[in-house]
């Protein structure tokens, strides 16, 4: 459910969703200066506390909004919390120690350790669906777009967050345990929580100057050739 201004709705399939009301859409209240500047937590500085029920449900809500050809939700999520999250930890250090049999017991697995800190790891899994006319890759940038759409939404409620991926989201045994179906995939895992305090000053990463990426086309070019 959703606290904004909405109408129930039920799609083709049968699904049923919502639609906010049109006064709702776009708010555009300091958006572009939060879209401007965003900045990515890495994992490793994030810890407890996490969001709370209300604060995680309009973050997801946050997630679903994005371009989705057709409206096929071709996509889904795994939320890891708690129990959960400690188990799915501890299967990713099994793992790695057993590929890794030269490694000491007690020897740091990244992707695990940052499991075990964060207080919420969402797993965005990409579930696309065979359609005549919609591409299977307009599928998956649907699902990126979900990850990008999560992350965003969880700066944005004053968490931190990092969207990874690693040697889990390709592992057949990790995607086993996940309940992934065979045409389904990793888009992403989603590390939310609260960056540690005694953390190195966030600071930003190089970004492109976006004019150094484009270029302006005029008519000529489409002119048929002689």
């Amino acid at each position: 459910m959703t606290d904004l201004p909405h109408s129930k709705v039920a799609g083709k399939n049968g699904e049923t969703g919502f639609e906010l009301a049109a006064e709702a859409l776009n708010d555009t209240q300091d958006v572009l200066a939060f879209l401007r500047t965003r900045r990515s937590v890495v994992a490793a500085d994030i810890i407890a506390p996490g969001p709370d029920e209300r604060q995680l449900s309009h973050i997801m809500e946050a997630a679903v909004r994005v371009p989705d050809h057709g409206k096929l939700t071709p996509w889904r999520f795994i939320i890891l919390q708690d129990d959960a999250k400690a188990a799915y930890a501890a299967l990713l250090r099994r793992l790695w120690l057993a590929d890794n049999p030269s490694a000491a017991q007690d020897a740091p697995v990244p992707e695990a350790d940052f499991a075990v800190r964060a207080p919420l790891v969402i797993t965005v899994v990409s579930s696309p669906r065979e359609h005549p006319k919609i591409p299977v890759q307009e599928q998956l940038l649907s699902a990126g777009a979900v990850c990008m759409a999560l992350v965003n939404a969880a700066l944005a409620c004053g968490f931190a967050a990092q969207w990874r991926t690693g040697w889990p989201a390709t592992d057949e045994r990790v995607l086993h345990k996940l309940g992934l179906a065979a045409h389904e995939s990793i888009a992403g895992f989603v590390f939310i929580g609260s960056r540690r305090p005694d953390a190195p000053p966030l600071t930003d990463r190089r970004r492109p100057f976006w004019q150094h990426l484009t270029s302006r086309l005029d008519a000529t070019a489409f002119h048929e050739d002689e």
